[in-house]
């Protein structure tokens, strides 16, 4: 699955007043996360991607993301559980006149589409062993 969600970013905000987004997305795993930065965005709007209030985008919990008629595009394997299947955008906008609008692009699949055999099945494979029936 494939989630885009299309944030207009008021002008002349911070970090301390930034707009909070829900993303609610399907149990499974997020294996890419694209945000993409309009023109004339001047790296003045900033976004970071929560869970539970934990900063998975980007690493360092310090920063934001910024950037200028850019796609910032990262692939990942960030687990999302069922029933807990909300992220939050927080952005922010410092220019002192203009509204931007970011996309934010969230793919999603089943842990058994991305990671197809267990690692105990790996190595049975490997070792030449086969698996005892019924498990």
């Amino acid at each position: 699955m494939f989630y885009s969600y299309n944030i207009t970013v008021t002008a002349a905000t911070s970090e301390e007043g930034a707009e909070l987004t829900t993303l609610y997305l399907s149990a499974g795993v997020i294996h890419q996360i694209d945000i993409l930065f309009p023109v004339n965005a001047n790296r003045e709007v900033y976004v970071k991607l929560l869970d539970a209030g934990f900063q998975i985008m980007p690493s360092n919990p310090e920063e934001a993301i910024r950037a200028n008629n850019t796609v910032i595009s990262t692939r990942e394997f960030f687990d999302i559980p069922a029933g807990g299947s909300i992220l939050t955008v927080k952005a922010w906008n410092v220019h002192a006149t203009d509204d931007f609008m970011i996309s934010v692009n969230v793919g999603v699949l089943p842990r058994r589409i991305l990671q197809p055999f267990s690692f105990k099945e790996l190595l049975a494979a490997a070792l030449g062993m086969e698996e005892p029936a019924g498990e």
